[in-house]
């Protein structure tokens, strides 16, 4: 048999360093693909440390200090204070402010407003140029339909002030909503 003599083209040399530098190039990007995700991975875990350390602090915090027995005794408070809260935030606050604004004249300025739930009455105080202004003002109150028993609790003129405004503390009743 005889021998092949196959001849290839000769690029033997260039091949080998395009090669070499391709290769060169790829485990450039992978060691910086690498470095990045090393990088992000100490970020993850910093967070995760951080986040167990603050709920670790949290933690300590809420536990409670005190005995069971006393304990119940303050969940009860809290448990009272926060339905307080909660009549307090269920009040008919649109329909009172309403009525308040329609009943205010521009001779009464209204200072303080002060609703209690328990007993479904509210304390208003504030300034009124004239007696007359101040009793329109109790009227107007009174014939509100959301408002009943409104009434005057005191009132001060202010000597020292030349307009003589009345200083003055109203009490009204509200009727539930049904």
């Amino acid at each position: 048999m005889r021998s092949l003599d196959l001849k290839f083209p000769d690029g033997g040399q260039e091949a080998r360093s395009a090669g070499y530098i391709m290769l060169a190039l790829g485990m450039l990007a992978l060691a910086g693909v690498l470095y990045q995700y090393q990088g992000a991975t100490d970020e993850v875990a910093y967070w995760d440390l951080r986040i167990a350390s603050m709920d670790s602090r949290t933690g300590r915090k809420t536990k409670p200090l005190v005995s069971p027995a006393q304990g119940g005794r303050e969940i009860k408070q809290e448990i009272r204070r926060a339905n307080a809260v909660l009549s307090e935030i269920d009040l008919p606050w649109g329909a009172l402010f309403d009525s308040v604004e329609y009943a205010t004249s521009p001779e009464v300025a209204l200072l303080a407003f002060q609703p209690d739930a328990a007993g479904r009455t509210m304390r208003m105080g504030g300034e009124a140029k004239s007696m007359a202004a101040l009793l329109d003002f109790v009227s107007a109150l009174e014939r509100e339909p959301v408002l009943k028993d409104a009434y005057l609790l005191k009132y001060e003129v202010k000597q020292d002030d030349p307009q003589r405004p009345i200083i003055f503390s109203v009490m009204a009743s509200w009727i539930e909503a049904s």
